[in-house]
């Protein structure tokens, strides 16, 4: 029961669907993009076999073709191995692409990486990178001095940053003795140590209980209005609508689409989305659900007996009432209408990529 994903708008000129309203404001197109990919690859190789002599080509990015405008927060989400990782430390310069070219702030990251790293910051999810014996004050300053930040400024930026991501009261503490959100606060706190232009975070928020998670999407927020330009990658999606002005979607190395929530909502067949559950339902009426005015895509699930059917709806024509007037022989029908979320748009865009 799955159906193609519609395509409203026009493509633009990196191939993208560029949707009504969903233009690039005047004010964006003034200013050079803060990151541009054209046809960027990256491929792993590995051996196997009783005498490693067989190679395995993995290919992580498959012809990327992606622009971010300078001063938005910029989410890119997709599946465990989409290859979200592999394209963040290609941007920031941990890894080289296997092919196709990539500029940050104006700068090659394969050619010219010595003169774009003092300008971004890299933050990791998880614990790892700090030392933990050492207080997160000693922490800094170890980091200040690697980057070349001079000594007498480093240590009033550091005072800066720890007050900053609420650390003040704990930063002569070890950091062994840190709670996890409060190692996660350390680890921005280094990543805006040497105050850079564009900052790339990795899953930022993953295993913060949910004060930890509000406080570090807050902070997040401050830095944009700073005019610090952020690249984000999550696997939340509350997080992403939440934070981010423009989405691209990552499935298996390549991007299947790019916009702003609305227009990807518009993208997957609607705003609206109507679910559907009964028993016992015969394929004529299932090709009337299909028909039925407004409707762009039907999705099935199973439930044991009871069949669940996912309606992706663009008008407002269609109604509880009109529903139950065309599956007539369900008295038992259960109708609920509720709002597209970003996990409906995510969940299709992956499918149809698959």
């Amino acid at each position: 029961m799955k159906g193609a994903v519609p395509v409203v708008g026009h493509l633009d000129e990196n191939g993208y669907v560029r949707l009504p309203g969903c233009e690039p404001s005047p004010a964006s197109m003034t200013l050079p993009p803060v990151i541009e990919t054209r046809g960027l690859t990256r491929v792993f190789e590995s051996r196997k076999g009783m005498l490693f002599n067989e190679v395995v080509r993995t290919e992580a990015l498959r012809g990327v073709d992606l622009t971010v405008d300078s001063g938005e927060i910029f989410g890119l989400l997709g599946p465990n191995g989409a290859g979200k990782t592999t394209l963040t430390k290609i941007l920031s310069t941990l890894l080289l692409p296997s092919g196709g070219s990539a500029r940050v702030l104006g700068l090659d990251v394969a050619t010219q990486a010595l003169e774009l790293r003092p300008r971004i910051g890299l933050v990791l999810g998880g614990e790892r990178g700090l030392y933990n014996r050492v207080s997160g004050r000693e922490n800094l300053r170890y980091f200040g001095d690697l980057y070349g930040i001079p000594l007498q400024d480093r240590d009033r930026r550091i005072d800066a940053v720890l007050n900053r991501v609420g650390l003040t009261d704990a930063a002569d503490r070890r950091v062994e003795e840190y709670s996890r959100g409060m190692k996660q606060k350390l680890h921005i706190a280094r990543g805006i140590l040497h105050q850079p232009e564009m900052l790339f975070l990795d899953e930022p928020t993953i295993g913060l209980d949910p004060k930890s998670a509000r406080e570090t999407r807050k902070l997040v927020r401050g830095l944009a209005a700073d005019g610090v330009s952020i690249f984000l990658t999550t696997h939340y999606m509350f997080e992403a609508e939440e934070l981010c002005q423009r989405i691209a979607v990552l499935s298996r190395g390549r991007l299947v689409a790019r916009d702003t929530v609305a227009g990807l909502r518009r993208l997957v067949g609607g705003d609206r989305t109507i679910e559907i559950e009964g028993y016992g339902f015969e394929d004529a009426e299932l090709a009337r659900v299909r028909s039925f005015p407004g409707v762009s895509r039907v999705v099935s699930e199973e439930f044991g007996p009871r069949l669940r059917l996912t309606l992706r709806v663009r008008t407002a024509e269609l109604t509880e009432p009109h529903i139950r007037e065309g599956l007539p022989g369900h008295s038992e029908l259960t109708v609920r209408e509720r709002v597209t979320a970003l996990e409906d748009i995510y969940l299709d865009l992956v499918e149809e990529a698959a």
